[in-house]
């Protein structure tokens, strides 16, 4: 269970922008802790009957409000988990299948705003908390343990971004409140030790298993780049590269992973054969420039995800347009909506739109997603609102019961 606490008091004297302080705490040993202070007020006597009557009505109104950057509701969602009426006040309890420790705020925002009318000066107390579970994968393959979803992150086409993009959806789930890993699978060019600033660090080892390097933003990374010299060329036959990729997997310690993000190489060969035979895959990201070129390779990792039941979770278009640093002109270097208009032609979510970014190359070059989040809030954005349809997404799929009941051998 992963939750996050949103707590709060609301009342009619303070408009929607009252101010109030927003802190997060992350330990090692829990999820992200989310606390909402709300300027306190007084409590008024209210009748039974009333208390009842307006229980009933509070429940009417939180089914619909909004749960923001969606066209979700809380009522459709079955997100009101209880509502009671204490001696300190009313207390909400929400429930999530998807993290929403970047919306905390602005959806008690929207309690408050909804239930004024309603509860006057009560004392509102609001608790959120996110449970993410194991869903389905394609058929054959059983999970992994300490991993619940995971994610391919693939183009067809080398050097259109496909590891920037990897590396900062895994940034912005971990923001999100997500408990989350990247595996990379590039093994001829692994690059996420560097863009994710572990490139120093090797992992340690426990009952024959490798634990996997953690960054400074929580994100468990494991790759082969941990293993051999950073000038040394893997030159591996299929064979060894499939076996390399399943060792990495399967003899990692992961501890608790929401979302495992897997950064494939270019192409339909070898590793992404057996990922899609051995691995239990949630589903995948295709990442693509608007380019020609570019997309017929796209268009052939998305017909091969789609032969081995994988199903496709969007596509994300990089290098849309370069904004020039100087005068502003922007121009669309590699063609126009190539990436929208194959989302469009698959039926799947454009996830976004990314420009060519001076910022992001220099904090995947330097290991600093957190600062590249900081620093430059419109690229992050389009990052977390990619990550966020991803695991609403995921959230839609079945769940996954598989690991629960032991394996059946016949002899």
């Amino acid at each position: 269970m992963q939750t996050t606490v949103c707590t709060g008091y609301f009342g009619n004297r303070f408009s929607q922008s009252a101010a109030y302080r927003v802190k997060v705490r992350t330990r090692k040993s829990k999820p992200p802790e989310i606390n909402v202070h709300f300027p306190p007020v007084s409590l008024p006597n209210l009748h039974t009957e009333t208390h009842i009557m307006n229980i009933q009505n509070i429940r009417t109104l939180l089914d619909t409000v909004a749960v923001p950057n969606t066209a979700r509701t809380l009522g459709s969602e079955k997100a009101v988990r209880s509502v009671e009426q204490r001696s300190d006040g009313i207390h909400i309890a929400l429930h999530f299948g998807f993290p929403v420790a970047h919306i905390a705020s602005e959806t008690a925002d929207r309690i408050q705003e909804t239930l004024m009318p309603l509860t006057g000066d009560t004392h509102i107390h609001l608790s959120i908390d996110t449970e993410i579970g194991t869903h389905k994968v394609q058929p054959g393959v059983t999970t992994i343990k300490g991993v619940k979803n995971i994610i391919a992150v693939a183009s067809g086409k080398g050097g259109v971004g496909k590891s920037t993009t990897t590396a900062n959806l895994a940034a912005a789930m971990a923001r999100m409140g997500a408990r989350v890993g990247v595996l990379d699978a590039d093994l001829y060019g692994p690059s996420q030790p560097t863009m994710l600033g572990v490139d120093d660090r090797k992992p340690d080892q426990k009952n024959q298993k490798l634990i996997p390097v953690e960054s400074s933003n929580g994100i468990q990374v494991m790759s082969i780049g941990f293993l051999v010299d950073t000038d040394q060329a893997v030159v591996w036959r299929g064979p060894m590269v499939s076996q390399a990729l399943q060792q990495l997997m399967f003899q990692s310690e992961w501890d608790e992973v929401d979302y495992l993000f897997i950064d494939l190489p270019p192409g339909t060969g070898d590793i992404q054969l057996t990922l899609s035979q051995r691995i239990p895959v949630t589903g995948s990201v295709i990442v693509t420039t608007p380019q020609d070129i570019a997309l017929i390779d796209a268009r052939k990792a998305v017909d091969m995800f789609r032969k081995v039941n994988i199903p496709i979770l969007g596509v994300l278009e990089n290098m849309s347009v370069h904004i020039c640093t100087n005068c502003g002109h922007s121009e669309a270097l590699f063609g126009t909506d190539g990436g929208k208009d194959l989302a469009a032609r698959l039926n799947v979510p454009l996830l976004g739109q990314l420009p060519l970014s001076l910022p992001v190359r220099e904090a995947m070059d330097g290991g600093t997603p957190a600062q590249l989040f900081d620093e430059h809030p419109a690229i992050a954005k389009i990052y977390t609102d990619a990550a966020f349809q991803i695991a609403l997404s995921i959230a839609d799929k079945g769940k996954d019961f598989s690991s629960r009941f032991p394996k059946i051998v016949v002899e």
